[in-house]
């Protein structure tokens, strides 16, 4: 097992830092999310300002926590690409690892080709640690998650930190205690995070002083073909006014997430909404927590199904931007897509942990193509 892999160059990189002013994008999970204020993207930046003095360093975090790439593929071209990012890092390979394996190969890869296609920017894997992994990495085996990600970083050239293992030695030499680096067994603190930040700079430091890489990622005309024909490449976003709404709802502006500008928001149970949709497949974002609404939906006029999403004992009142994948094996066509808002059944000794509540946000539409 490495923790570096050298593959494709950061040539946009380096053009930019020669022109004194670099943008630097993350996205990923809770491990990478901005707001903590300690995660291993705050050492990588000071690493940069220390090592290139002068340089006007912008930096666009889009990770969210409790999020995987299946959103990220539909928030790639507002937070990553329409900032103009030169330098990307993508960290979902524990927040991915339990999605079904094909699911996360096609939204994966998506997410890579929407950022290679056009101009492309420069990309980095890194992968973290979580508790699941450890068997296998003590093993010296790759988890499944990881693994399939450097199936990807082979294919399309892209170099990798594989951070989780750099740490988790640090932890073998004694340089670092387990308590310092994960508390709960998957959140960095302060010295878990510098760790991570450290073995990222280390790989920087190769590529952008040492020996830099002349090999050079294949982006706008000459991607790659797709390891993946049916990848997510093309997902889109359904605009809110395209879709037909039936009771009180409103449009609202989102306070809650920079990453939305807007929600379609309603408190009454039977409110519905429908819409129309060219595609093999659509994925809903909606906030989520103790006191949302269930719902029930159904495709092209079939069967009413009901969402009966789990709600994990940590999850809050609200603030979690969930996925939800309605298909994604549809016969080509028009299909439409119609939903109610239901209060739940609750149940069980605590019921009030269950289905509490009656608001419904919706924040995004993502269709596949």
């Amino acid at each position: 097992m490495d923790i570096f892999h050298h593959r494709g160059g950061l040539k946009r990189t380096l053009r930019a830092i020669q022109n004194g002013s670099l943008t630097v994008g993350f996205i990923g999970g809770s491990i990478t999310d901005p707001r903590p204020g300690c995660n291993w993207p705050d050492p990588v930046c000071a690493w940069l300002l220390e090592t290139f003095p002068g340089l006007r360093l912008q930096v666009e975090n889009a990770a969210i926590g409790a999020t995987g790439s299946d959103l990220a593929v539909l928030r790639a071209q507002r937070d990553l690409i329409g900032r103009g990012c030169d330098l990307v890092f993508i960290e979902f390979a524990v927040n991915d690892a339990d999605t079904p394996p094909d699911q996360r190969e096609r939204s994966r890869e998506g997410l890579l080709r929407k950022l290679l296609r056009g101009e492309p920017c420069d990309l980095i894997f890194a992968y973290t640690y979580r508790q699941a992994m450890y068997a296998e990495m003590g093993a010296g085996q790759v988890p499944g998650s990881i693994a399939d990600f450097e199936r990807l970083a082979e294919h399309y050239q892209i170099g990798s930190v594989w951070m989780g293992l750099y740490a988790l030695e640090e932890v073998r030499k004694g340089r670092m205690r387990w308590d310092e680096w994960l508390p709960d067994s998957l959140h960095p603190q302060s010295r878990g995070s510098l760790s991570y930040g450290q073995s990222v700079a280390a790989f920087l430091r190769r590529e952008l002083i040492e020996a830099p890489s002349q090999v050079r990622i294949r982006g706008g005309a000459e991607l790659p073909e797709p390891l993946n024909k049916a990848n997510w490449e093309g997902a889109r976003l359904l605009p809110f006014a395209e879709v037909r709404l039936e009771g009180p709802w409103t449009i609202q502006r989102w306070s809650k997430y920079i990453w939305l500008e807007q929600v379609l928001h309603t408190g009454a149970v039977g409110a519905r909404l429908s819409f129309d949709f060219e595609g093999r497949g659509l994925l809903l974002g909606l906030d989520f927590g103790k006191s949302s609404a269930e719902f029930n939906y159904r495709l092209d006029g079939g069967e009413w199904q009901f969402s009966n999403r789990e709600r994990p004992d940590w999850v809050g009142v609200d603030g979690w931007l969930r996925t939800s994948l309605m298909a994604d094996d549809l016969a080509a066509g028009t299909h439409t897509f119609e939903l109610e808002v239901v209060h739940g059944n609750p149940g069980g000794d605590k019921p009030w942990t269950s289905y509490n509540g009656t608001t419904f946000d919706l924040g995004l539409i993502g269709v596949i193509p």
